[in-house]
């Protein structure tokens, strides 16, 4: 075939020409990234989080980047911040295609250091984690979900991670969290797809070990070089290395486009092969 023929297919597959996004958790790293790869995908990009500044700053670079993009502020785990948000948006691009639900994250107090013990983790600090990992995935499903159910199509991404298929030491609420998510994805697929048909799909993206700045002190220390735990975890990834944000892109486009029309219920992992070690 002739290389514009070739480049026409491949286009059309992975292109997100014309689809509105709405990306919560768009100003942390990973989801920042994201936003900024669905924008350059075609996709108008809506950037949902708590921090107003950091979600403008994010428009503005994909603006400057010729996309289109919105700033929404809400709180994921506050129903009627997400239902204020998703009236701004319907009313500024009248229709949402794709939900990525980016936002997540873990805190120390709901960790069990190695000198530490489970028995005495605060169950306060083990309720926020879950709330905004599980809560915080589960809520945005449902408001803004709703509106692609209506239109009996739509495509909702969700991010997981490694440490809901694999027990990782310390991370005790969001390794459960995660695997809630995982779990939460599977069911979504199923009932949306039985009741409002096979154009509503639910996925979720699982990253590895990326850097960033909740686990950085975790994994490097102060000159750049590995800690135990970091080195731990470089030994168990067959890649020998952390992921970076924009490795995740790829897998996000083909979730979110044509080329995934008939993919539904699956956790894609993105972690370097960190999954499939089993050290040995």
């Amino acid at each position: 075939m002739q290389n514009s023929a070739v480049d026409r297919y491949v286009c059309e597959l992975f292109s997100l020409n014309g689809k509105t996004v709405l990306i919560t958790g768009g100003t942390g790293a990973l989801g920042g990234a994201m936003a900024l790869g669905l924008a350059r995908a075609g996709a108008k990009v809506a950037v949902l989080g708590r921090r107003q500044a950091q979600a403008d700053q994010l428009v503005a670079q994909i603006s400057a980047a010729g996309g289109v993009g919105l700033a929404l502020s809400a709180d994921v785990t506050a129903r009627e911040s997400l239902l204020a948000a998703r009236q701004t948006l319907l009313a500024t691009w009248g229709s949402l295609d794709i939900l990525v639900n980016a936002a997540g994250g873990n805190q120390p107090a709901a960790t069990v250091a190695p000198a530490g013990s489970f028995f005495t983790v605060p169950e306060a600090a083990l309720q926020d984690v879950i709330g905004l990992n599980l809560i915080g995935t589960l809520l945005p499903s449902q408001i803004f979900g709703e509106s692609m159910a209506e239109r009996r199509q739509g495509c909702i991404v969700n991010v997981s991670s490694m440490a809901a298929a694999r027990a990782l030491t310390r991370v005790v609420a969001y390794g459960a969290a995660k695997a809630a998510v995982d779990n939460f994805t599977r069911w979504l697929a199923v009932e949306l797809a039985h009741k409002y048909g096979p154009a509503l799909r639910v996925n979720a993206i699982a990253p590895g070990f990326f850097i960033g700045d909740q686990n950085r002190d975790l994994l490097l220390n102060g000159d750049g070089s590995l800690t135990a735990r970091g080195q731990a975890i470089i030994d168990h990834t067959p890649a020998a290395q952390f992921g970076v944000p924009e490795d995740l892109i790829g897998a996000l486009i083909w979730l979110c486009s044509p080329a995934a029309r008939f993919v539904t219920g699956s956790v894609i992992a993105i972690d370097g092969g960190f999954g499939a070690f089993s050290g040995v």
